[in-house]
């Protein structure tokens, strides 16, 4: 039975009154992430707060029903028996806020935010450039981008919608498969014009690895790939982000894999001929309950269209090799396009949008 540690909760008085008209959503919803996760600084990591803040609002929470919500654990925290029925009734009312939002959230030339989640390297090589055409057509609609590698609940409402590469197995959720990317070994030409052009998989272990950890990528996953046992006497930059692993990569610190659509993008890098390529799916969840929120329908379509392989071929099912993806240009971003129906076409003012 492991130690219970009790701290930093001053002043709890049983019994007395509760005010519910100061009780804050923000607050319980950061509780409920806590008692998912069962850690404060897992819950700081998916709400974006601090782990103090987390803390904070929870002695907040604590103070103002009288009793504990947690016990402190060495290693996290865990549910008291009233904390369990604050979750519980918490719940209900995360989940009659979606239908609230539902009924609310009608009008499109109002100010929301559609809350998305996406990998790293998506969201920000592939998504963010294409919000100019969205943001132009749709003005009032705030985007809230998460990129990260972490796996997000839309059932749980941690955001609207998620694009990830791990398939969610909740039946409650809608999933979709927007495509396909190719993962193949490339280095920079000042890689190779220092330290050679490996010509078969047996001649990484000579050379320099690029390598990226993270909670959507298996362990091991490059190794196995690649061929070798053990990544760790070659691997000269070990990271979780996306951004930098590519960064290493162009740079030259080292060979490494990537989707065949960083040529398209007008990576300075070489596809390697090593016989290594992986495919990983793109999948697109959320909520039947958010396609009837206007501004995150409309959100939707437009992602499964800058996703759509017909007019991107490195999202096919089928590999092309990235050679023959040379000539290729995707959409320039902030090309104009038409606005949906019942969007203003230009732009607010920022008056505008206070009024």
């Amino acid at each position: 039975m492991p130690k219970i540690v009790q701290r930093s909760v001053p002043d709890l008085k049983r019994g007395s009154v509760l005010d519910l008209d100061r009780l804050s959503w923000d607050d319980l919803r950061v509780f409920i992430t806590a008692a998912r996760h069962e850690s404060f600084r897992k819950a700081a990591n998916v709400a974006h707060v601090s782990a103090a803040t987390v803390t904070r609002r929870i002695e907040i929470l604590e103070r103002q029903f009288g009793f504990r919500l947690f016990d402190r654990l060495p290693d996290g925290v865990r549910l008291t028996r009233e904390g369990k029925w604050v979750l519980s009734a918490a719940q209900k009312m995360e989940q009659a806020s979606v239908g609230l939002r539902r009924f609310l959230d009608q009008d499109v030339t109002t100010r929301g935010v559609i809350r998305c989640a996406v990998t790293e390297g998506l969201g920000t090589y592939w998504i963010l450039p294409r919000l100019v055409d969205f943001n132009r057509a749709n003005p009032y609609s705030v985007i809230d981008l998460d990129c990260t590698m972490n796996v997000t609940d839309v059932g749980r409402m941690e955001a609207d919608v998620a694009i990830q590469i791990v398939r969610p197995t909740n039946l409650d959720l809608k999933v979709v498969k927007l495509g396909r990317f190719h993962i193949y070994p490339f280095a920079a030409p000042k890689y190779l014009e220092t330290f050679g052009t490996p010509q078969s998989k047996a001649d990484l272990a000579r050379h320099r690895i690029i390598d990226q950890v993270s909670p959507q990528i298996a362990e091991g996953f490059l190794e196995k790939l690649i061929g070798l046992e053990s990544i760790e006497g070659v691997v000269a930059v070990r990271t979780n982000a996306s951004s930098a692993h590519f960064y290493a990569i162009e740079q030259g610190i080292g060979i490494g894999v990537l989707p065949t659509y960083a040529i398209p993008l007008g990576a300075d890098v070489v596809p390697l001929v090593l016989g290594i390529r992986q495919e990983v799916d793109i999948w697109l969840t959320y909520h039947p309950d958010v396609r009837e929120v206007p501004r995150v329908s409309l959100f939707i379509d437009w992602l499964r269209d800058i996703f759509d392989p017909a007019k991107y071929p490195w999202f096919r099912d089928e590999f092309i090799h990235p050679n023959e993806l040379m000539g290729w240009q995707p959409k320039r971003p902030g090309a104009t396009i038409e606005p949906a129906r019942g969007v203003i076409a230009h732009p607010p003012r920022l008056d505008e949008l206070a009024a």
